[in-house]
């Protein structure tokens, strides 16, 4: 069935081709990937092993080239004279979408500063995969990979805990077990979903309110992909100025500034700031 795929390479528009490769289960491959791989006269690999298994299973057999954070801007000016003479070049991580906390961002900028085409080939993305499977708000932040520091992990959940939105990122689990101290006291209210193996046979997802989180038994390992929730607004709290709070602004309006006023109202986080400086102003202008 594969082998049939095989375009006439004319009919392939020439560039660099940022193809998108199953991030487990290797039946999970658009159509589109495997023509504009067959029809590549060199692929960038991040490990040329772990790509023959894709290859092979769908009997691509174009040039390989290694291509990976060592030595990607060694290969640069190789691979941008490759494809100035009108080559089709695809570029592969070892799984998921190239450039996303993957090789590729080096060679994307360095193709559009000698306006050099670069085509993407949507396809699987550990990213939307455990978003899609969280339930929880479809407004996220991605954040890729931590720092090796433990205290740089927990500098950047104290920053991503201000976010109102699901955020993801990637994590090893060793880094994960390490990490649970800081993810309990930044995101503590809040839901997690750990996702390991995804696509695989013994794919899993574990779903737990973050300060029931607890160290996971040692045959946990592999590289997560985690989700932390939206942060949770209590519903029994109104989030807009009822009369009385007008009543105390009305009172206060000229005898205290505008940002007086809102941190006095807004000492209880029931009310947005933006609620209390808004109507402030109206009170103002009404004068």
């Amino acid at each position: 069935m594969f082998k049939n795929i095989k375009s006439l390479n004319q009919k392939i528009k020439k560039g660099l081709y940022l193809v998108s490769t199953p991030i487990g289960n290797l039946g999970d491959i658009t159509l589109r990937s495997i023509e504009i791989l067959k029809n590549s006269n060199y692929i960038l690999c991040e490990d040329t092993r772990i790509s023959k298994k894709l290859f092979s299973k769908y009997d691509i057999n174009s040039n390989l080239i290694s291509n990976h954070k060592f030595n990607e801007k060694k290969n640069l000016s190789k691979i941008i004279d490759l494809l100035r003479s009108g080559l089709i070049i695809s570029l592969v991580s070892d799984a998921g979408t190239p450039s996303i906390s993957d090789p590729g961002i080096i060679l994307v900028n360095e193709c559009r500063k000698n306006n050099i085409d670069v085509i993407p080939l949507p396809g699987p993305s550990a990213v939307t995969s455990a978003i899609s499977i969280s339930g929880f708000s479809e407004k996220f932040f991605f954040y890729g990979f931590f720092p090796d520091k433990l205290k740089d992990v927990n500098n950047d959940l104290s920053v991503l805990s201000q976010l109102d939105c699901s955020i993801v990122f990637f994590i090893s689990s060793k880094k994960f077990q390490k990490s649970i101290r800081f993810l309990k006291k930044n995101f503590s209210g809040r839901e997690i979903v750990i996702c390991r193996e995804m696509t695989k046979y013994y794919e899993e997802f574990i779903r737990k309110k973050i300060d029931e989180l607890s160290e996971l038994n040692n045959d946990f390992k592999g590289e997560l992909t985690v989700v932390i929730s939206e942060k949770k607004i209590d519903k029994k709290f109104s989030q807009k100025l009822n009369e009385s709070d007008k009543r105390v602004i009305k009172k206060m309006i000229n005898k205290f500034s505008i940002k007086e006023i809102t941190d006095v109202v807004n000492s209880n986080n029931r009310i947005p700031r933006k609620e209390i400086y808004n109507f402030c102003l109206k009170l103002k202008n009404e004068k």
